[in-house]
């Protein structure tokens, strides 16, 4: 199936290792020309080399999304190379696991600039190009947890709480111009980040990892914690042609774990 992405130009955050990385392995396959942008340039020198020897296009640029300055000096980059932007997936980590007394001012501070407005900044930049081209997929990476909150991961159900509105509100003021806005939120994704989380857990509770990694699938409808790849799927679907009248919406992609809808 032709989804008339091929030549189409992305950025993609937190692009170094896990659902980034397989977004951006995917657009790349797909024949979209993909700059990866992450704090640590030896992961993304790897990444991009990994992405080239399939026979990917991709660059790389050295950031922090939580600072001011990322956003304007990435798309800066991306038009040097490529002179436009088509595709912007916003997908940066979570801050700190810890209820409200454990989390004090700079851990909330950082949450708030890393996770949401850092989707605002990078949003805002790409906009005026993608009204240009009249053709424009910005996708934010989510997470189940704004819809079911944990007092353990209150940073990260707060910080990305916002991103449904915010996103809502982008596709209905660009949606005219041919953009789309949407949220992709995994549930328990094989990554880095959820291996540590379940160490964490496991710690706290006094339980062997393998016991609680059992015990969290258990408890997911489809037995089983999905792999980046997923994600990344769904991801280059709504970044294709084909996608365009899905807009302004919030996906859940957690083998049925999430009961609200």
């Amino acid at each position: 199936m032709d989804i008339k992405i091929k030549n189409k130009v992305a950025i993609v955050t937190g692009a170094s290792t896990g659902i980034g990385f397989a977004i951006a392995h995917s657009l790349a396959t797909s024949g979209v020309k993909v700059l990866l942008v992450s704090r640590d340039i030896e992961k993304l020198k790897k990444a991009v080399k990994k992405i080239r020897k399939t026979g990917g296009e991709a660059d790389f640029i050295s950031g922090d999304v939580s600072k001011v300055s990322t956003a304007k000096k990435v798309v800066k980059k991306c038009l040097k190379k490529w002179n436009t932007v088509h595709i912007l997936i916003n997908n940066s980590g979570g801050p700190p696991p810890g209820n409200l007394m454990n989390q004090n001012e700079k851990n909330w501070d950082f949450a708030i600039q890393n996770n949401l407005l850092s989707v605002m900044r990078f949003t805002k930049e790409v906009i005026p190009f993608m009204k240009k081209n009249k053709w424009g997929r910005i996708i934010t990476i989510g997470s189940t947890i704004t819809k079911e909150p944990s007092p353990e991961m209150i940073l990260s159900a707060t910080s990305r709480g916002g991103l449904g509105a915010f996103s809502k509100a982008v596709a209905i003021n660009f949606a005219k111009d041919n953009i789309s806005s949407n949220i992709i939120s995994p549930g328990g994704i094989l990554t880095e980040r959820f291996i540590n989380l379940v160490k964490a857990a496991a710690k706290n509770e006094k339980k062997s990892y393998s016991d609680k990694f059992s015990e969290i699938k258990k408890n997911i409808p489809a037995g089983r914690i999905a792999d980046p790849e997923e994600i990344a799927h769904l991801a280059v679907f709504l970044a294709s042609d084909l996608s365009g009248y899905i807009n302004g919406v919030d996906i859940s992609v957690d083998g049925a774990f999430t009961k609200s809808y």
